[in-house]
């Protein structure tokens, strides 16, 4: 009996660097979760991309490792990282979505077909937008159609709004009376955008009975924009403020909260996230991929000396990082 015990055990997992992992799906937590965050156009013209290090940290600070995902490849590049890693985490910035050239947008597009079809074949694959990543969320659902409205909401910490449905939602339905009592009353999000998706452009592009709108906020001119969602199918999500900038981003003159309601409600999300992204075992063939793979391969540059730049530190990538 001991014997057949032993065995049955040895069957169900294996032990990798300390950690239990899986052999086969969902026979446990994913202890060791891996994120992709996306990156984006260059940052300048000797670079061809770049990551802002605050959203490393972000995903690092509630335990999960980082693989930097290129722009600019095709559909085999994207299906094969995504079979590799945990979730994908489509970071704030500037990137166009028009014309995007094999940018940013069009590597989202890929990205969010191919987790589709893995949420729909049974596999548990999630998205984290965050302001750019928010509104490149509903873009692709729209299929590429345009409906981002201008809007003032640059440097501008806010309170959250909630729907009335929204403990309901994946994102919300554990969250501590404390969190939410900070998000209601206190303005510790840190919204730093020029462009705002509200219900009526959802609505517009047939496109808003496939997202839960989760709260809303008005911007400087009172207009009234969404400022977090999941979709209902999938689970795919996204915060139009930042809350990594709470606890990494310490920029001059963009108003950002720093205090400890604001660093509480960043490692909710962050928290949250991974969490998520530990319901997959995806893995990399073996540990020489995975250690060739990681962000750690490639050392943050302090860019917040550079006149033009908003981050503190940024991982600036030229054309042989990304070969």
């Amino acid at each position: 009996m001991l014997i057949l015990l032993v065995a049955f055990i040895t069957l169900q997992s294996t032990t990798v660097l300390g950690q239990s992992v899986p052999n086969s799906e969902g026979s446990t937590v994913n202890n060791r979760p891996i994120i992709g965050i996306l990156a984006q156009e260059k940052f300048s013209n000797n670079f061809q991309s770049y990551i802002a290090a605050s959203y490393v940290k972000f995903i690092e600070g509630a335990g999960a490792r980082v693989v930097p995902i290129w722009i600019g490849k095709n559909e085999r590049y994207y299906k094969d990282i995504l079979s590799k890693i945990n979730g994908v985490l489509w970071p704030g910035g500037s990137a166009p979505f028009a014309n995007s050239n094999g940018g940013y947008a069009d590597a989202g597009y890929e990205i969010y077909k191919i987790a589709k079809r893995m949420n729909e074949d049974g596999d548990y694959f999630p998205i984290l937008g965050i302001c750019l990543g928010f509104e490149l969320l509903t873009y692709v659902v729209a299929n590429r159609v345009p409906h981002r409205t201008s809007c003032k909401a640059l440097n501008l910490p806010l309170e959250l709004n909630f729907t009335p449905d929204y403990r309901r939602s994946r994102m919300f339905s554990n969250i501590s009376d404390n969190i939410v009592k900070i998000l209601e009353t206190k303005k510790v999000t840190s919204n730093q955008h020029q462009y705002c998706v509200t219900e009526q452009a959802l609505q517009r592009v047939n496109v808003k009975d496939k997202f839960r709108i989760l709260s809303l906020n008005y911007d400087l001119d009172n207009l009234e924009f969404i400022s977090s969602l999941e979709h209902i199918d999938y689970p795919f999500y996204g915060l139009q403020f930042h809350p990594e900038k709470n606890l990494y981003e310490w920029k001059i003159g963009k108003k950002i909260p720093h205090g400890q309601n604001a660093v509480k409600i960043a490692q909710y999300f962050a928290n949250f996230f991974v969490n998520e992204a530990s319901k997959n075992h995806h893995r990399f063939r073996n540990s020489t991929e995975e250690t060739r793979k990681l962000i750690y391969n490639y050392s943050p540059t302090y860019t917040a000396r550079l006149n033009n730049s908003v981050f503190m530190q940024s991982y600036i990538f030229n054309l042989t990082d990304t070969s």
